[in-house]
C-alpha cells in the first residue's frame, strides 16, 4: 500500500471487514519484524457504547488482533486515555475492551495513570506519555464524528488520547490547532483504520449518530484528515491543524494526489451536510475550554433551541480557561466561578447544563 492511497470497504460484519481491509492494505508487510511492539489506539473519548456515535467499535480492533495474531504478531497492546472529566477505566468497561483484552491476553494500557515525559514535536516541547516511548509500529483507529470545537476529528486528534490529562488541558490554552499538529510530529502514526460505522457529525461524545456502514484505512494521516474533511463538506482550510501538520512534514493534505480506491462494488452513502454547531456556538462566548466541557454546553444548548428556550437568552454564555479570575453575568464550569451566576464543575455534565441554563432562563 502506498502513502498516498486510501482503501475505503462498507458492510454491516465489522470485524470480517476490518480484516479483509488489513489484508488488501498488505499491512503484515508493511510491519518489518515480527517481534515489533504494535500499538492500537482506539477513540475511547467517554464511556458510552460505539452504536452512540462518539468510541470506537470493538468489533474493529478485535479484526486487527485477529489479523495480526493471525499473521504471527504477538507482542500487540491497546493504548488509550479519555478526555479530561471521564476515567478511561469506565469507557473501558462499558465499550467492551475488557472483554476483547482478556480473550485475546492484549494489555489495555491507561494513559489517564501514565507517568509523561517531554518530547520535542516539530519545535514544539509537549508532554507525552511513557508508554509511546515503547512503541514500534503505531496503529491508529479513530472515530470519523464531528467536533465542536475542531469541526471534524480523526486521525491527527486521536493522538491526544496519548498525552496526560495537564497537558490536554494546555492544548486547549494553546488554542487546539497548533498543539495538534505539533503531537502529530512528534508520534508518528504508521497505519491508520478509520471508524466510520455510526459516527455523530456534530459531537465528539456522541449522542446523534449517522449510520454510514463504512470502513476506511491508510497510512498518511494528513492525507486521511483531509479526506475526511471533503466527506464532511469541509475546506481544509476550515481545519487549520491539517495545513499545519502538512507544514511540518507529518503527510500531504492535496486530496488530488491522493489514489482513492473501493474495497467491492459500494463506496457507502454521501455524508449529510450538518452545520448545527455553528449554529448553536452563536450563545457562546468561548476562550481556551476544554473539549468535555464545551462538548457538553453544546449538547444542552441543542435540547433548550428543541424547547424554544434558547431564543429567550439575552446574554452570552462563557465558557473556558480563558475567564479564571475574571467576572461576567453568565458562566459554564468552574473557570467561570468568579461570574454572577455559574455552574460549578469539571466539566459540569449535559444535563447539569441544561437544567441549570433552563432555570435561568425561566426565571428571568
Amino acid at each position: 500500500m502506498e502513502k498516498n492511497q486510501i482503501y475505503i470497504k462498507c458492510g454491516t460484519n465489522y470485524k470480517e471487514m476490518t480484516k479483509e481491509l488489513l489484508s488488501v492494505c498488505g499491512l503484515s508487510h508493511q510491519i518489518k519484524d515480527r517481534k515489533s511492539r504494535i500499538a492500537i489506539k482506539p477513540n475511547l473519548v467517554s464511556p458510552s457504547e460505539a452504536s452512540f456515535g462518539a468510541t470506537t467499535h470493538p468489533e474493529i480492533v478485535e479484526g486487527i488482533i485477529e489479523y495480526l495474531k493471525e499473521e504471527g504478531f504477538e507482542r500487540i497492546v491497546m493504548m488509550e486515555g479519555s478526555w479530561v472529566g471521564d476515567r478511561t477505566a469506565d469507557a473501558y468497561e462499558l465499550c467492551g475492551y475488557r472483554e476483547l483484552s482478556q480473550r485475546f491476553q492484549v494489555p489495555f494500557i491507561d494513559t489517564q495513570k501514565e507517568k509523561s515525559f517531554s518530547r520535542d514535536c516539530g519545535g514544539m516541547k509537549l508532554e507525552l506519555c511513557a508508554c509511546v516511548k515503547d512503541i514500534d509500529f503505531l496503529i491508529n483507529v479513530p472515530v470519523l464524528k464531528g467536533h465542536c470545537q475542531t469541526k471534524i476529528t480523526c486521525a491527527l486528534k486521536n493522538l491526544k488520547g496519548l498525552i496526560p490529562n495537564k497537558e490536554k488541558r494546555r492544548f486547549h490554552s494553546m488554542g487546539l490547532h497548533k498543539p495538534i499538529a505539533h503531537l502529530a510530529a512528534g508520534i508518528r502514526q504508521d497505519f491508520i483504520v478509520v471508524d466510520n460505522i455510526c459516527g455523530d457529525l456534530d459531537f465528539e461524545d456522541g449522542g446523534n449518530p449517522v449510520v454510514m456502514n463504512r470502513i476506511l484505512a491508510g497510512r498518511d494521516p494528513v492525507l486521511m484528515d483531509a479526506y475526511v474533511c471533503h466527506m464532511m463538506h469541509y475546506e481544509v482550510s476550515q481545519v487549520p491543524y491539517v495545513k499545519l501538520a502538512q507544514e511540518l512534514g507529518v503527510g500531504c493534505g492535496d486530496i488530488r494526489n491522493g489514489d482513492i480506491r473501493i474495497c467491492g462494488e459500494d463506496q457507502g452513502p454521501v455524508l449529510p451536510k450538518s452545520r448545527k454547531v455553528v449554529e448553536l456556538a452563536d450563545a457562546v462566548e468561548e476562550v481556551e475550554s476544554c473539549s468535555a466541557c464545551y462538548g457538553y454546553l453544546i449538547p444542552a444548548l441543542e435540547m433548550l433551541r428543541e424547547e424554544g428556550l434558547l431564543e429567550r437568552l439575552d446574554e452570552k454564555i462563557c465558557i473556558g480557561q480563558g475567564f479564571r479570575k475574571k467576572t461576567g453575568k453568565l458562566g459554564i464550569g468552574h473557570c467561570t466561578r468568579e461570574f454572577a451566576c455559574h455552574l460549578e464543575g469539571c466539566p459540569p455534565t449535559e444535563n447539569q447544563i441544561y437544567t441549570f441554563l433552563k432555570e435561568y432562563i425561566t426565571r428571568k
